[in-house]
């Protein structure tokens, strides 16, 4: 009996131990230089559970006692730590790696224009060596030829004015650069931080003075350990050299208020794609200006996750509806519509022809780039099954297929062929597009997934270029039955329209993807709304009753918007709904009766018969779906009513309300009367509610870094 007693105490205990749950927060920091790190990936070993760290280096997550943390950073030395007992705070420096590179690579750090001898060799070139030809031969040479070899681990290829990702600054032995051994880069004397090191590649030669290479202890000594790989120091005839960002967004015009009694439906494609999120992300952990046009608001709600109940019909989604006060204008209201579309079990899926269209072009050649590409993949690679079969098509110069169709079963075979990809070239991204569907069509496999996997920074430059050729020649490509799944990397040349545009036209998504983490979500843990369509063309049409709602307004989706009679005409292209996904359309409404300084006054209408309206007194808006199975070519609807009701809103509610209005924020957008972040974080912490993933904790972060910007 006693040990009977011993057995349930030591249980009872166990439990108590096990539910024993700390926050562990901290900063990170580089070793030696304190300078915080944001982005550091801060994983629980063993568990799911994972954050990064803020613009500051700030992180906080939830762990129990015993639990391993692991810190990870490109380019620096993982730390793994366990957690004890009244651990709350963990700060932890990251130890530089010390891995070196085969060969010098160019660096930038202050521009030393001294010619004291320091004592270590330094490899020279003069702006006169560069200018003022030497012989009659070598007039007829281009600056390529007069620097090659002059300076140990540099090659100037441009003999154009017109610099290129693929006529511009080359480094030699690339292949000795790895995500941990990145150099270190100074331009006229300033620093280049790693996110603009991309930039460095379009210095036109014409432009430099003056080029000199540090490497080992040499660098180290002048410029601490941000040197240790090496530093490359170039000065400009100007002196004055500026790091320009290239990335294009489309334009948006934010929706603006409809009087019902003038335009009562209010029509639009719905969007999936969550890149706008991830993206912003980005330029908050990097301390960048958010541009107006980079925020859509819609993606920015889409990328969370919402309580919505899965379909219990034959329809492939079902749909949620409610509304209450909008936070950010007392005069409003706010409906939320939502769609949760059917979860099908990966091995219920058909069988999987997938071609991996990936951009090598040397834009590519950076840590963010193409070394994420390859680790991102591997994630979707590691869930393919003996029926799925992949292709690999790459492209810079040219397209050509560098894996012939391969059973999923061969993982290893697949891994291989992705090791063995490279950067370099210009970037032929309409011949690309062309073998890839060609290498689709011909392995299409009946009533499967068949599906072209674009990844590239979408900058294409050769051939195909324009978003209008691109949209013309996907839109041709799309009646084939291969659907599109874009997903874009890197940063500074980043083209979100064409990709976006891209994913619009082909019935496909487009997601953004900064970091593994980011890779696990989109290829892991959403792999199969990321492939797998169990709806296209969905299309929503909101009709409003004028005895409840004066005007209307649709937050977001403005690139979606579709006329009135679209929702009808099944030739009308729209978005498609994958497996398990979700989609939530904001409404921001003024009530009828209320005076708002966003309605401009118009004249009564004389045929408008308010008795009809007195039916459907108890109604708010009618919602009408529209969509089609995904082998299909005729559509099928469905009819919602939202009626008025007490309506008591959920905490899926009001947090997807702090997303936009966060989003709207970033956007300036004039129909927000309270633009106080701390009432936007306020609302967000109120309303986690289960966050398993630590997606909307990471959120509360991201705006807590952003009013310091």
């Amino acid at each position: 009996m006693k040990s009977l007693h011993y057995l349930i105490l030591l249980f009872f205990c166990m439990g108590i131990t096990t539910a024993q749950q700390i926050t562990v927060a901290g900063t990170v920091t580089e070793d030696g230089t304190g300078t915080p790190l944001p982005g550091v990936n801060v994983l629980i070993k063993g568990a799911n559970t994972g954050t990064q760290t803020d613009f500051d280096g700030n992180y906080s997550i939830q762990s129990t006692i015993g639990d391993i943390v692991s810190f990870s950073y490109l380019g620096y030395e993982n730390q793994d730590i366990k957690v004890e007992k009244n651990m709350t705070i963990l700060n932890v420096s990251m130890i530089i790696s010390a891995a070196e590179l085969d060969e010098v690579v160019v660096t930038a750090y202050g521009a030393r224009r001294t010619r004291k001898v320091m004592g270590y060799a330094v490899s020279r070139v003069s702006s006169q060596e560069i200018s003022k030809p030497r012989s009659r031969r070598e007039r007829k040479r281009d600056r390529k030829n007069k620097l090659s070899g002059k300076i140990a681990g540099v090659s100037i290829t441009s003999n154009s004015a017109n610099v290129t990702s693929s006529n511009a600054i080359r480094i030699r032995g690339n292949s000795s650069i790895s995500n941990t051994q990145q150099p270190l880069y100074i331009i006229d004397g300033i620093a280049i931080a790693n996110k603009d090191v991309a930039k460095i590649q379009h210095i036109n030669p014409a432009k430099i003075a003056d080029v000199k290479v540090l490497k080992d202890k040499k660098a180290t000594s002048l410029y601490g350990t941000r040197a240790i790989h090496g530093c490359i120091v170039i000065t400009t005839h100007k002196g004055n050299y500026k790091i320009e960002n290239n990335e294009s967004y489309e334009e948006i015009v934010e929706n603006s208020f409809e009087k019902v009694k003038t335009s009562p439906l209010s029509t639009f494609s719905i969007d999936v794609d969550k890149a706008s999120y991830s993206n912003v992300r980005r330029m908050i952990n990097n301390g960048q200006q958010i541009p107006a046009d980079a925020v859509k608001v819609e993606e920015m709600i889409n990328y969370f996750e919402y309580a919505y109940k899965q379909p219990k019909d034959d329809h492939p989604f079902a749909i949620h509806t409610e509304y209450g006060n909008t936070p950010w204008n007392t005069e409003t209201q706010l409906v939320k519509i939502g769609l949760k579309g059917r979860e099908i079990p990966q091995d219920a899926i058909p069988a999987s022809n997938l071609v991996f269209l990936l951009d090598v072009s040397g834009s590519m050649n950076q840590a963010n780039k193409l070394p994420l590409l390859k680790k991102a993949f591997k994630l979707l690679v590691n869930q393919l099954r003996e029926k799925d079969k992949v292709s690999i098509v790459v492209y810079a110069g040219a397209a050509g297929m560098v894996l012939k169709p391969t059973s999923g079963a061969y993982k290893n075979e697949i891994n291989q062929a992705l090791d063995n990809l490279s950067a370099g070239g210009s970037t032929a991204g309409g011949a690309g597009i062309q073998l890839a569907y060609k290498i689709a069509q011909k392995n299409f496999i009946k009533n499967g997934n068949n599906r072209v996997i674009l990844a590239t920074d979408g900058d294409f430059n050769v051939g195909m270029s324009s978003d209008k050729d691109m949209k013309t020649l996907i839109e041709e490509k799309r009646k084939s039955g291969v659907f599109l799944t874009c997903l874009g990397f890197g940063m500074h040349n980043y083209k979100d329209s064409k990709l976006e545009t891209l994913a619009d036209k082909g019935n496909g998504n487009h997601a953004y993807i900064d970091t593994m983490q980011e890779a696990q979500r989109v290829l892991g843990k959403e792999f199969g709304g990321t492939l797998y369509t169990i709806a296209k063309d969905v299309k929503i049409q909101v009709e409003f009753n004028p005895a409840k709602v004066q005007a209307y307004r649709l937050i977001g989706y403005e690139n979606r918007m579709l006329a009135d009679e679209d929702f009808v005409d099944d030739t009308k292209d729209a978005g498609e709904l994958g497996s398990g996904h979700t989609v939530t359309a904001l409404y921001e409404v003024i009530p009828f009766g209320v005076k708002s300084e966003y309605l401009m006054h118009i004249p009564e209408l004389k045929y408008t018969d308010a008795e009809i309206t007195k039916n459907y007194g108890d109604e708010l808006l009618t919602v009408k779906f529209r969509y089609k199975k995904p082998q299909e070519n005729k559509s099928i609807e469905m009819v919602h009513v939202l009626k008025t009701k007490e309506n008591k809103v959920s905490k899926d509610f009001k947090f997807a309300a702090s997303v936009a209005w966060f989003g709207m924020k970033i956007r300036k957008s004039k129909y927000i009367s309270n633009e106080d972040i701390k009432d936007i974080i306020a609302l967000a912490e109120e309303n986690k509610a289960t966050d398993n993933q630590g997606y909307r904790a990471e959120f509360i972060r991201l705006m807590n870094s952003y009013q310091v910007m």
